[in-house]
Formats: C-alpha cells, structure tokens, sequence
C-alpha cells in the first residue's frame, strides 16, 4: 500500500486530493491549520487517515510534523505541496506581500527541501506541487501571489536537476491550475473554472502518469503558451 503526505488538506484542492488518494487505496497523513476540518478527513478512515496541524510559516515545526506523519503512516513514496495563498494588494502594504512570501517561498522551500532530502536517502519518491498559471507572468492586482509562483516553479526545475543523478527513481511534479472553484479564485469575469473534483482528477492522472509539469485543466496551457508571447505593451492594457 503506498503512503502520501498532503501538505494543506483541509480544503480546496488538497481536501480532494486527499479523497482521491484514500480511493486509490494510499495510507494518507494530511496536515493544515484547522483541527476540525482534518479531524474530518480522518473520520473517512480512521484507519489510513492520519492528520497533524501544521502552519507553514512556522518553519521551526516544520521538520519534526513531517517525520512524525512518516512515522505514523510507515514511509513515504509521495508528497503533495498543497499550501498556498494569495491576496490582492495593488496598495502594496508589505505586511500582505510578506505573508504571501512566507507560505509561497519559505514555507514551500522549506518542505520541498525535506522531501528531497528524504527521497535522496531512500533513493526513490515523488514530490508534486500545485503551484499555478499565474507563475508565468506578472499581476500587478496581486504582485506577489504571481511572483511567488514563478519562484516555485524554477525552484522546481532546480530540484530536478539537483536530483539527475537518481534518473527517474525521483519524480517532481509541477501542477499549475488554471482558475478552479475554491476559496483562492477571486475576482470578476473569471473563466474557464474548473470544479475541484475534476481538477483534482486530471492532477492524480498526472500524478500516476509521473509528469514533470501539467496545466489543469487541461485548455490551459494554450493560455500559457499565449501569455508567454504577449508583449508588456499589450499586457498592461489587459
């Protein structure tokens, strides 16, 4: 039976994920800040469910939570990095901008970093993580939210290359959604807005498929691919 951790279970995306996991037959160790909302997921199985409360911005605690959810759902083969936020802020106020970088950066380095670090070790795994769209160019709505994604997304590919040497015995997974139907979806006039499930069910097909990168759904990467190409004078007229 494969064992997976979902850093940010309690809701959105990670709650789904999570569900999907428990059907395929994992062991899951889930972990967010709400208590409640993992004592729910734990009730789905109390057998396979396993769940710690975890803040990422709280990088002290970081370490220890993880090797306490390996321990209790016996190894690790995947890790899902599923913690984020964003906030719009065209004010600027540093105090919001730091906190996106807090989750988006310190507290996404920091688990990436653990999770190679184990897989290193023991010479195999799979560390995926929902990074975003929105990573490929800048937003001058939420500055920091799109800056922070581009950050992961590098990150990422220098993981792959810090990890070569194990071939494909170590997969790293970068999901970028598109808009979908969660707390994090703000604004008017969004389009193309994925419910969670199917969202969810196109990532674990990615998961399963151990692809390096995959935007969900999948219409979305002709959107990127356009909004690599658009030049800065059009952009901010957008």
């Amino acid at each position: 039976m494969k064992k997976a951790i979902i850093i940010g279970a309690t809701s959105g995306i990670g709650k789904a994920l999570a569900e999907i996991l428990l059907r395929e037959d994992y062991v899951v160790g889930v972990t967010g800040r709400r208590d409640e909302l993992l004592q729910s997921l734990k009730e789905i199985d109390l057998k396979r469910v396993f769940f710690e409360r975890m803040d990422v911005q709280e990088l002290s605690t970081l370490e220890l939570i993880c090797n306490k959810l390996v321990n209790q759902i016996g190894g690790l083969d995947l890790l899902i990095i599923s913690a984020g936020i964003g906030k719009e802020n065209e004010e600027l106020d540093f105090e919001v901008e730091n906190d996106v970088i807090k989750t988006n950066i310190q507290g996404f380095t920091y688990i990436a970093d653990w999770a190679m670090r184990y897989f290193k070790e023991q010479g195999s795994g799979h560390l995926v993580n929902i990074s975003s769209i929105a990573g490929v160019r800048g937003n001058g709505i939420a500055p920091s939210y799109n800056a922070t994604k581009a950050y992961q997304i590098n990150y990422l590919e220098g993981l792959r290359l810090n990890v070569k040497i194990f071939g494909s015995r170590i997969t790293i997974t970068d999901v970028r959604p598109g808009f979908v139907d969660t707390a994090m979806a703000k604004g008017d006039g969004l389009f193309w807005v994925a419910p969670v499930h199917k969202a969810a069910e196109q990532m674990f097909e990615a998961i399963n498929q151990k692809k390096q990168v995959v935007y969900i759904t999948k219409r979305w990467n002709l959107i990127a691919n356009l909004l690599r190409i658009i030049p800065f004078s059009i952009l901010k007229r957008v």
